[in-house]
């Protein structure tokens, strides 16, 4: 698949990128635009060839014919038998949508206009804890049903004017005591967000929520609700049916935050800013689906990641948000990313003959300039980058200060394409030194250069560019998944260690482990001796 993309590749493998840059209009022809949004891929390798070479990609993949399906309710999810329409969730006005020949529409709307009476009640006191209006919301979820909207909360910070938002996940009680020691369980909600109400981590972490709450109020249930659509588990809780907000078997966990598992988001920002976000989704879902492959944002932000993973073998792609209410984007998209493109196998169960999604992680710049970009520019390994940075931020009194962190992005993605020659490091030090030290001390001042790098800029974090961001990557996520021939909507990569993990529960407590391997039993005899 990628053999002639990768004889183009050697064949340039020696050129440095800023010599594209010759021809003065580089930088606008390999960039994208979606209204005020800007995806800037020149800082690569790519050129008019190769972009051609990777736009023939999406034309044998059939990427054009699978989008239509995945938009038009087609259970392109083949391995589960379900279709894949989380972008239904943020369909405002964009007309019915088929599941089965069901319209799938009515339901998602009125699933909204009561989150959104919810939202609106809890935010105005009209809905109130035992101790007066709600101070605080606790979501109680793992995954999918926590790392979209506590990324969210904290993006949206400036929109935030609801009730303090917390999030709980792990199943170490340190998270949960956390986030209890915060709040008064008189004035506190408790999102449960777990689609089968019985998703251990998030189902321990419940009962304990309900148990500290009891020890307070005389009702805890009447201060929890569900996001799930296990109605019988959730009435055996204790939850009331008009808190429960469930959702459908064609959205998958990562892809949720659109619905009911961002009512957390919607408290926090008001239904008002909610709307916002979903019609930045719309936006780009409609961008995706009419633009041309060369002007196609979510097209080339993934072409562009399989020029770097699968044609140069970078193992490995580096989130650099210059935006620091974006610190949580990240972790996010290495869900995304890497459960829906961590597969070993096609479509059809063969063994991949290449290498799948990358490894993705990062911090926000410019903390990460101060911690692993010494790797990044000096390592003996190209990990290339994606910047994302806004025009402005929300302090307007503080701009000269986000003029300083726009210089930082765009000083970042420079060095990494420049980089530093043996001749400029031996300037810069020749006044201090000579000879064969002047040698040695220019060599650790050499920065090979020639990295690549791409920046999403935007004018400003606001819901709708949020909105258009997430849905960006997820697109890409797709793109990507459909030219290597896997399915990135199904996760049985999570299953094993969960089903192991209850099986070596009762040896945990206190059971026999001699029928586990060597290290195994030997780690719980440790642990057992040392206070488990």
């Amino acid at each position: 698949m990628f053999d002639d993309l990768k004889r183009h590749a050697a064949g340039i493998a020696d050129r440095r990128i800023e010599t594209l840059f010759d021809s003065s209009d580089r930088a606008e022809d390999f960039s994208v635009r979606l209204g005020d949004m800007l995806f800037d891929y020149s800082k690569t390798n790519i050129d008019e060839a190769g972009r051609g070479l990777l736009l023939d990609l999406l034309d044998r993949a059939e990427v054009a014919v699978k989008r239509d399906a995945m938009f038009n309710g087609q259970a392109i999810n083949e391995t589960e038998g379900r279709a894949v329409l989380h972008t239904a969730l943020r369909n405002l006005d964009g007309g019915p949508v088929l599941v089965d020949g069901h319209d799938v529409m009515p339901g998602v709307l009125e699933t909204l206009a009561r989150m959104e009476d919810f939202a609106s009640a809890v935010r105005d006191g009209r809905f109130a804890g035992q101790g007066g209006k709600i101070t605080d919301v606790i979501n109680i979820g793992i995954g999918g049903s926590d790392l979209g909207p506590a990324m969210a909360v904290k993006a949206l910070a400036p929109y935030h004017d609801g009730p303090r938002c917390h999030f709980v996940s792990n199943v170490d009680p340190a998270d949960i005591a956390d986030a209890l020691r915060a709040c008064d369980p008189a004035t506190t909600l408790v999102i449960v967000a777990s689609k089968t109400f019985t998703t251990i981590e998030t189902m321990t972490n419940a009962r304990t929520a309900k148990a500290w709450m009891g020890e307070s109020v005389a009702d805890p249930a009447a201060q929890f609700a569900a996001l799930s659509t296990a109605k019988d588990k959730t009435a055996a809780f204790g939850i009331d049916a008009s808190r429960v907000f469930g959702f459908e078997d064609w959205v998958g966990g990562r892809y949720s935050m659109w619905g009911p598992i961002g009512l957390s988001l919607m408290i926090a920002i008001g239904p008002e800013a909610f709307r916002a976000f979903l019609r930045g989704g719309q936006a780009m879902d409609r961008h995706f689906q009419h633009a041309g492959w060369a002007e196609n944002m979510p097209a080339m932000l993934a072409l562009v990641g399989l020029w770097h993973n699968q044609v140069l073998g970078h193992a490995t792609r580096a989130v650099l948000p210059y935006d620091n209410r974006l610190a949580r984007l990240p972790a996010y998209l290495q869900q995304l990313e890497m459960e829906s493109n961590g597969k070993g196998v096609s479509m059809d169960g063969a063994d991949l003959a290449f290498d799948s999604g990358p490894v993705v992680w990062g911090e926000p710049g410019t903390n990460g300039q101060h911690a692993f970009f010494q790797l990044i520019h000096q390592g003996t390994r190209v990990i290339p980058c994606e910047f994302l940075v806004a025009a402005r931020g929300h302090e307007d009194e503080l701009h000269h200060q986000h003029q300083l962190l726009v210089a930082n992005c765009l000083a970042q993605s420079e060095a990494l394409m420049r980089g530093r020659t043996l001749d400029e490091a031996r300037d810069k030090v020749a006044e201090k030194f000579d000879g064969a030290e002047l040698e040695r001390q220019a060599k650790h001042r050499v920065f090979p250069g020639n990295r690549p790098s791409t920046t999403l800029a935007y004018p400003q974090l606001t819901p709708e560019v949020l909105g258009q961001i997430i849905a960006l990557y997820e697109h890409r996520v797709f793109v990507e998944g459909v030219v290597l021939g896997i399915n990135s909507y199904d996760q049985w990569g999570v299953e094993l260690g969960k089903e192991l993990a209850t099986a070596l529960q009762p040896i945990v407590e206190g059971g026999d482990a001699s029928g586990k391997d060597g290290s195994t039993a030997g780690l719980v005899g440790f642990l057992r001796g040392n206070g488990l």
